[in-house]
This record gives structure tokens, C-alpha cells and sequence, in this order.
């Protein structure tokens, strides 16, 4: 193997995302040949390569892909309480790809391959997620227009990319995003002084939530993985 960054080895190999790599580099918890790695360093899988203390040189893992109906009151970071992936007890070490909030229901991505992960995650790439959303105000069609044409979030500094936004019935809409700021759908709602009751997120590119029970997963193969990885704009 020609030598690569750190942080896309860790991601190769499964350990984590890119991003979340750099961070563990940065925090020292990752050592090479017994000394902490430096930010930006190469290797090529020979060295003895630890993180947080376990080796992962040569870690070849069989890639898994699931796709997860996520339940009300699971959080996505591993490293809190009633997470997704102690939740799920799965028996490979797997990650949530992105997040979803607490309060929030419906698909979510968990899985190994950090490459993967890292292409999906990147808000360059434009990557279409559906939610189905539920609010406490009857929906008009100024609402629908606002949001669709993006919203300015003074909290976050940004404005919200134009999407597609469609009235379901008279509380329910369904809105399409590219990007994944945080409580996004929630904070643009809240401009409009509309209150959710309910989000769920029913697809992520060409994966669709379907009839997929709350707690329950199903494992992404065949044309199906192959459609999400064709979809991907990698570097």
C-alpha cells in the first residue's frame, strides 16, 4: 500500500471518519510505532499503529452497510448515554453516518467503511435527505415558499441552501436538504414560528426508510449498495 494521511488510513481501515480522525490525532490518542501520530502524518499499514490504544495496522474488516429506523430519544454520538450504537449491540464496530437529533425519528446509516462515511458527510457532494415533518401550525403556502427559498439563521450565521418543500396535508410537509446543519429542519421552522411535533427522516440518496420498523435495521447490499456508492463523488 503507497503511503496516505493518517486520518484516510484510520478511515480505510473502518476506525472512523476522516474528521473525526484528525481529532483523535489532535487529542494524542493515536500513536505510531509507539510515539503520538502527528497531524497530517503518512503511513503506509506497516507500522504499529495504535488507536486509543487499540492496534488497527492491517485491519482488513468486511465493509457493512445498515440502514437503521432511529427511535425517539436515541442520540447519535457514540460517546453519550442511550446511544445508537450501544443501543443496537451490534457485533462489528459500526458508526452512525451523520446525525440525527435526539427528538427525531426515522433512517440513519451506520457502518464501518470510513470512506464511505466521509463522502456522504461532505456538504460539497449535495447528497438529497427527505424528511416527513409535522407541525403545530396549519401549514400555508407562504410557509412553503419561505422555506423552500432558503431561511437566514442568525444563531448559526448562515443561510439554509433553496430546497424542495411539499405540503403533505394541512400540518404535514415533506422537505428535501442538501446540506446537514445542525437542527436545521427545527430552526427553520422556528423563523416562521411554525413548532415541530414531528420529523422523521424516510431516505438518504437512494435509501428509503419503506416499511422498516422503529429499532429495527436491515443491511444495504447488492443493487442497492452499489446505486449509494455510485452515487458518491469521490476524490
Amino acid at each position: 500500500m503507497e503511503k496516505v494521511r493518517l486520518n484516510k488510513y484510520l478511515s480505510i481501515q473502518g476506525v472512523c471518519s476522516r474528521r473525526e480522525a484528525d481529532r483523535y490525532i489532535e487529542a494524542g490518542k493515536v500513536t505510531i510505532n509507539g510515539r503520538a501520530a502527528a497531524m497530517g502524518e503518512k503511513v503506509d499499514g506497516t507500522e504499529e499503529i495504535l488507536f486509543d490504544g487499540r492496534p488497527v495496522s492491517g485491519v482488513k474488516e468486511e465493509k457493512i452497510v445498515l440502514a437503521m429506523n432511529k427511535p425517539a430519544g436515541i442520540v447519535c454520538s457514540s460517546k453519550e448515554k442511550d446511544n445508537i450504537v450501544d443501543y443496537m449491540k451490534y457485533p462489528q464496530r459500526i458508526y452512525p453516518v451523520g446525525r440525527l437529533d435526539k427528538d427525531s425519528t426515522g433512517l440513519i446509516l451506520l457502518t464501518n467503511d470510513g470512506e464511505l462515511m466521509n463522502e456522504i458527510l461532505k456538504a460539497r457532494n449535495f447528497h438529497e435527505k427527505e424528511y416527513e415533518v409535522r407541525v403545530r401550525e396549519r401549514i400555508t403556502a407562504d410557509f412553503i415558499r419561505g422555506m423552500s427559498e432558503g431561511v437566514w439563521l442568525s444563531e448559526l450565521g448562515v443561510k439554509t441552501r433553496p430546497c424542495k418543500v411539499k405540503k403533505v396535508d394541512a400540518y404535514t410537509f415533506r422537505i428535501i436538504l442538501t446540506q446537514g446543519l445542525n437542527r436545521q429542519i427545527r430552526r427553520m421552522c422556528a423563523y416562521f414560528n411554525f413548532r415541530v411535533v414531528t420529523l422523521k427522516r424516510i431516505r438518504i440518496m437512494n435509501i428509503r426508510l419503506g416499511d422498516l420498523k422503529e429499532g429495527e435495521w436491515r443491511e444495504i447490499k447488492g443493487r442497492e449498495l452499489e446505486e449509494l456508492r455510485g452515487g458518491i463523488d469521490h476524490e
